[in-house]
C-alpha cells in the first residue's frame, strides 16, 4: 500500500506506515481550523498532529495522551505558584504549558487515527481543560500575592488591587469555557448539524477566516502560555496579562450578546 493511499483506522499503524506517513495522513483528515484563534490554529494544531502521530506509533491511547498533557500543564502551574518570578521560571512554565497544550490538541487527533473517540475520552478531556483553565489564573494570583505584594524582598511591590485581575480572569475563563460547552449541547439538543453557535460556520460566516483568527487573539490560550516568558520582568508580565484579561472580557461580552440572539433563533425554530 502506498503512503498516499487511504488506510483503515486501527489502534496501531500498518507495518509499512512510517511516522511521516502518519503525519501526512492525519493532516489530510484534519478538521478545519477556520475561526480558531491564531496560535491554536496555525501552531498548536500542527504540534498536536506531531504528538498524535508519535502516540499512534507508540501504541498510546487518547486518554493516555490527555493524562500526559495534564502532567505537563499542572507541573508548570505548580512551579508558577511556588517559585519567585524569574526569567528561567518563565521559560520553564512556558515550555511546560506549551507542551501540555500541544498534547491537549493531540488526544482528539489520535482518537481519529484509532477510528473515533469515546464519551469517556471527551469527558476526561473537558474536565482536565476546565480544571487547567481555572487553576492557571489562581496560580497567577498566588504568585503575585506571594512575590509581588507581600514579599519584603520585592524592590517595587505592586498594589494589592492588581490581584483583582487574575480573580476576574478566572471568572471570564470559566464562563467562556462553560458557554462553549453549553452552546454545543443546546445546538445538539435542537437537532441542528452546526457544531456550535461559537463555530466558524455560524458565528463567523462571511468573515475572512484569517481575520477571525486574529480578532480572537485575546481568547487564545496558546498566546496566554507564551506571555509567561515575561515572568522575569514583572511589570511587563503584569501589563501583558492584564491586556489579555481585558481583551478576553470584552470578547466574552460581545460574543454573549450574539450567542443570546442565536439561542433566541433556536427557540423560534423549535416553535
Amino acid at each position: 500500500m502506498t503512503s498516499g493511499a487511504p488506510r483503515p483506522a486501527g489502534v496501531r499503524p500498518a507495518e509499512d506506515e512510517s511516522y511521516r506517513d502518519t503525519v501526512r495522513r492525519l493532516a489530510a483528515a484534519q478538521k478545519s481550523g477556520r475561526g480558531a484563534p491564531a496560535y491554536s490554529r496555525f501552531v498548536n494544531r500542527k504540534l498536536g498532529r506531531l504528538f498524535a502521530a508519535a502516540g499512534f506509533h507508540l501504541g498510546l491511547t487518547p486518554n493516555g495522551i490527555t493524562v500526559i498533557s495534564a502532567a505537563f500543564s499542572f507541573s508548570g502551574l505548580v512551579l508558577l505558584a511556588a517559585m519567585r518570578p524569574s526569567w528561567w521560571l518563565g521559560f520553564a512554565v512556558t515550555a511546560l504549558l506549551v507542551l501540555g497544550y500541544a498534547l491537549d490538541a493531540a488526544d482528539g487527533q489520535l482518537a481519529r487515527l484509532r477510528g473515533g473517540g469515546s464519551v469517556t475520552g471527551e469527558w476526561l478531556d473537558h474536565m482536565v481543560d476546565c480544571l487547567k483553565i481555572s487553576t492557571l489564573h489562581m496560580c497567577v494570583l498566588i504568585n503575585w500575592y506571594r512575590f509581588l505584594v507581600i514579599d519584603p524582598r520585592t524592590a517595587d511591590p505592586i498594589d494589592e488591587r492588581w490581584l483583582l485581575v487574575p480573580m476576574g480572569y478566572a471568572v471570564v475563563a470559566a464562563v467562556s469555557f462553560f458557554a462553549q460547552i453549553l452552546n454545543e449541547q443546546l445546538v445538539r439538543n435542537a437537532g441542528l448539524r452546526s457544531a456550535s453557535p461559537t463555530s466558524a460556520a455560524s458565528a463567523d460566516a462571511g468573515t475572512p477566516s484569517i481575520l477571525v483568527s486574529l480578532l480572537k487573539v485575546p481568547t487564545d490560550y496558546g498566546l496566554l502560555c507564551l506571555i509567561f516568558l515575561l515572568l522575569g520582568a514583572s511589570e511587563l508580565f503584569v501589563g501583558a496579562y492584564t491586556l489579555m484579561f481585558v481583551g478576553s472580557a470584552a470578547y466574552l461580552m460581545a460574543a454573549s450578546v450574539k450567542w443570546f440572539g442565536q439561542m433566541k433563533g433556536l427557540d423560534r425554530g423549535a416553535s
